[in-house]
């Protein structure tokens, strides 16, 4: 959990992140109001969280990872119906507490084992499924940033030609980075997971690949 609160906007007794739309109501077509090229502007290294740390520490095969070059896939289809169908399952199937309740800790980041996790769970367990469908580690990306409080929160930066898509567990819908409302802090380097760069202003991107 990013500044220890749990991540996630809709009471219990609303429910709504539980029950996302079916995946056939979200596939029906690429989202047409995507900025082409829009991306957020590297600025510089950031600090690498301590929950990323930590995670490493107890998923080390998960981060013994060397450098890649930079790559922002296609988003095709098939693709899009493979983002969306998994933002949803894992969105719907985890339960949404805080690291306090959950481990009785101010901070750990997991995969969800039990279907229970805060923000940064949610993200882990996309950025896996995503990585096992086929889509490049370079263009799944864990972000922090200031939510519409003020708070502390994390999500997932998918890198595409249509722009930054953010997936998060406080809404179903898949937006780009400019239209969440949100500020943007810091993510992991295309380049390197374990690095982490500070984000700025917009900038175009200049180069996409098509996923393997």
């Amino acid at each position: 959990m990013v500044a220890g609160r749990v991540c996630v906007t809709l009471a219990l007794a609303g429910a709504l992140a539980y029950f996302p739309a079916r995946a056939e109501e979200q596939t029906a077509a690429l989202p047409p109001e995507l900025p082409p090229g829009q991306t957020a502007s590297e600025t510089g290294q950031a600090s690498v969280p301590v929950g990323w740390l930590d995670f490493c520490r107890k998923n080390a095969e998960d981060c013994r990872v060397g450098s890649l070059p930079k790559v922002n896939i296609v988003l095709t289809q098939r693709l899009w119906r493979t983002i969306t169908s998994i933002n949803a399952s894992v969105n719907r199937s985890i339960e949404p507490v805080t690291d306090d309740e959950h481990w009785g800790v101010a901070e750990s980041w997991d995969y969800s084992t039990d279907g229970k996790g805060d923000c940064e769970d949610y993200v882990l367990m996309k950025r896996r499924l995503l990585m096992q469908a086929g889509l490049p580690r370079q263009a799944l990306l864990v972000t922090v940033v200031r939510d519409l409080e003020g708070e502390g929160h994390a999500v997932l930066t998918v890198k595409t030609d249509r722009g930054d898509l953010i997936l998060d567990n406080k809404r179903q819908s898949i937006l780009p980075w400019t239209q969440t409302g949100y500020r943007f802090l810091k993510r992991q380097s295309q380049e390197n997971p374990n690095q982490w760069v500070s984000l700025g202003a917009p900038a175009t991107a200049t180069a996409t690949a098509t996923a393997p």
